[in-house]
């Protein structure tokens, strides 16, 4: 296994190697491409095609890795925002809350009226989402914080917020 130094200093070879060999040919242009240049070349091809292989796997290892990372902080994300927010107040059903939200908005989280008013799932007014501790736009807050919210305003106000669909 090749460690990170023994990565890098490949590529500082393959970084010093490229340009020699650039020289080697532009400078035999004169003499009409001698057998030193020619050698050379190849001499610096043998040793510069094992060191992209291994350039190769290194990017697509780090890609990889790359990629491991984000699937592993998104379900972090996703399983602290499910601890944070499962647990709905109030006793206020999941089944009310599908009702609702199915009338005002089809059950889409980021939805906007179309005059900009009434924004998420629930179709909250700034001001209502943030009496019920909600920051920023509604309809950019993760789902389950609009059930969550809407559930602390059925709590408190019943299906009034929701004249047509509560």
């Amino acid at each position: 296994m090749l460690t990170k130094r023994t990565y890098f200093a490949l590529l500082v070879v393959v970084a010093l190697a490229f340009p020699a060999v650039a020289l080697a040919a532009s400078g035999s242009e004169g003499d009409g491409g001698g057998e030193a240049e020619v050698a050379a070349i190849s001499q610096a091809r043998a040793v510069l095609t094992p060191l992209q292989r291994s350039v190769e796997h290194y990017r697509q290892l780090a890609d990889a890795v790359g990629h491991r990372v984000k699937v592993e902080f998104h379900a972090a994300v996703k399983r602290a925002l499910h601890e944070k927010y499962a647990h709905l107040p109030g006793g206020v059903s999941i089944e009310t809350l599908e009702s609702i939200a199915a009338c005002e908005s089809g059950g889409d989280p980021r939805i906007v009226s179309s005059d900009g008013s009434y924004r998420g799932k629930y179709q909250f007014d700034v001001g209502t989402w943030e009496s019920v501790g909600g920051h920023g736009d509604p309809a950019a807050a993760p789902e389950m914080e609009q059930d969550y919210r809407a559930a602390l305003l059925y709590s408190r106000s019943g299906s009034s917020p929701w004249p047509v669909c509560g």
